[in-house]
């Protein structure tokens, strides 16, 4: 059978950005061997718990929403856009399932700042235009590069022939579409690429920080590989080692901490 895969709606207030967003990440998941099954936002959360029961791995989408700042310490500026609370609950149920059972997690743009504000980190709340464009939009096919770290797990998907190796760092090039990137990354999350001319974190890779990490697959980007599924050999490669971990994960026995 094929993994189903969880994919919340992108967004509570924008019906016309969820209908060109959404397929996007449902086909590249079912084009790697997925079943994409969407999470909606306005369910009840007993409902969408049975939902995420019957899924394998949980992907984080984009939004044209910004993570709450109360919710890692800061107070909102001017340039940061209004909150989602709908589609940070929904993503706090789904990420809290996943950790609680190991299931493969693959976060992409404010999927992975949430993922990193849901593990401890912060964000830049606003990125400046120089020397880098980050919020250059879907029509930019290759906004910049990615100073990939070639000892990552990212690293170990992307071939020399589509990033060659600069300063000991492999270079691949990616779109961009954002404006807030993480600050401080959250707990046993590691930096697994950079941009190259102002250091602004790219992706982030890590499982949880206790006995067994080592076997969950937690991976977090900052561009859009599912816009870029068709021209890039590393969109592909995550999607498919993505979709191949929901494949075989098995529930991990949870273990009460109160002595009964």
């Amino acid at each position: 059978m094929k993994p189903r895969i969880a994919i919340p709606v992108p967004t509570s207030t924008d019906l016309a950005y969820n209908q060109r967003s959404w397929p996007q990440y449902a086909s590249a998941v079912e084009r790697s061997g997925g079943e994409p099954v969407e999470i909606p936002l306005a369910a009840t959360p007993t409902a969408i718990a049975n939902l995420i029961n019957t899924c394998q791995g949980v992907l984080l989408p984009g939004s044209p929403a910004d993570v709450n700042p109360h919710k890692y310490g800061q107070e909102p500026i001017p340039e940061c856009a209004a909150a989602d609370s709908l589609r940070e609950n929904v993503d706090e149920l789904l990420v809290q399932d996943a950790h609680n059972l190991y299931k493969p997690i693959f976060a992409i743009c404010f999927g992975i700042q949430f993922l990193n504000v849901w593990r401890g980190g912060t964000l830049v709340q606003d990125l400046t235009v120089l020397p880098v464009n980050h919020a250059a939009g879907g029509s930019v096919a290759i906004a910049h590069t990615a100073a990939v770290a070639p000892d990552s797990l990212l690293g170990s998907l992307v071939s020399t022939s589509e990033a060659p190796e600069q300063d000991s760092f492999l270079r691949l090039p990616i779109n961009s579409s954002h404006h807030q990137a993480i600050g401080i990354p959250g707990d046993g999350l590691r930096i697994s690429a950079r941009c190259p001319q102002d250091a602004v974190i790219e992706a982030v890779e890590g499982g949880q920080a206790t006995e067994g990490a080592s076997a969950h697959f937690v991976v977090g980007v900052q561009w859009h590989p599912e816009r870029s599924y068709d021209l890039s050999l590393a969109s592909r490669a995550l999607f498919d080692r993505f979709v191949a971990e929901a494949a075989v994960w098995t529930p991990r026995p949870i273990h009460t901490s109160v002595a009964l």
